[in-house]
């Protein structure tokens, strides 16, 4: 809360708000911004909890969104900081932060791209790339959640040349969604040159093939799980 209370403080002094001229505090503020990130408290009742109008309750809630985006790490920082805290590989999946926008016209009559048919729901898709042990290091900008994991990445110009970059030092996992980019990510049909590369680094350091064969399905799935868990956070 002191975090974000802070951001915003600054952002009033960049702007040069005078005090006294908001009906919040930056204090307050915070509080109606995490409400709404934590609980989902509609807009409204946010407003009205404050004694404010719902059009300020917005300006004050999208005011507390940009100064958290602004803070947001950049890809290749976080890359380095996955390489020099020692990770072996990281990984790479989608996750689909649900909406209530509504529908949305496409370039396809009748296609609302920002539905999601394998959910359910309205929603964006979000690149997340994890440590191994499932934290977020980085997220990418929102694309529509009816696009393809592979598509949301290859839409971002900078996401892909930057793992086949630093592949040779960093390996990158993913599912099956991203078999089309071998190159940049390694998934699961992979998994035998991901050994062979991992061979020497620990804890796989010393055994041999007969004994790592079967650890394979393990690696593969304990990637997986652990990736999506570092979507929660994100969500």
């Amino acid at each position: 809360m002191l975090f974000v209370s802070t951001l915003l403080h600054d952002e009033r002094h960049r702007r040069g708000t005078r005090t006294g001229r908001r009906a919040l505090g930056c204090f307050k503020q915070a509080v109606l911004v995490i409400r709404w990130f934590l609980d989902g408290t509609r807009v409204k009742q946010l407003a009205h909890d404050n004694a404010i109008g719902k059009s300020t309750a917005y300006a004050y809630l999208h005011e507390g969104i940009t100064v958290l985006a602004a803070r947001t790490p950049q890809l290749e920082p976080a890359l380095l900081a996955a390489k020099m805290a020692g990770y072996g590989h990281i990984n790479i999946d989608g996750t689909l932060i649900e909406t209530d926008r509504c529908r949305t016209p496409g370039p396809t009559p009748g296609v609302d791209p920002w539905w999601s048919g394998k959910h359910h729901n309205h929603g964006g898709n979000v690149p997340v790339i994890t440590a191994p042990d499932g934290w977020p290091l980085w997220t990418s900008p929102v694309r529509p959640g009816r696009e393809h994991d592979t598509t949301a990445v290859r839409t971002h110009e900078e996401i892909l040349p930057v793992l086949a970059k630093v592949s040779d030092e960093l390996r990158t996992l993913g599912d099956l969604g991203y078999e089309g980019e071998s190159d940049a990510i390694s998934s699961r049909s992979q998994a035998i040159r991901f050994v062979t590369w991992l061979i020497d680094r620990p804890p796989y350091g010393g055994q041999t093939w007969q004994e790592m064969l079967p650890t394979l399905p393990q690696v593969s799935s304990g990637r997986r799980k652990r990736c999506q868990q570092g979507c929660g956070p994100t969500r």
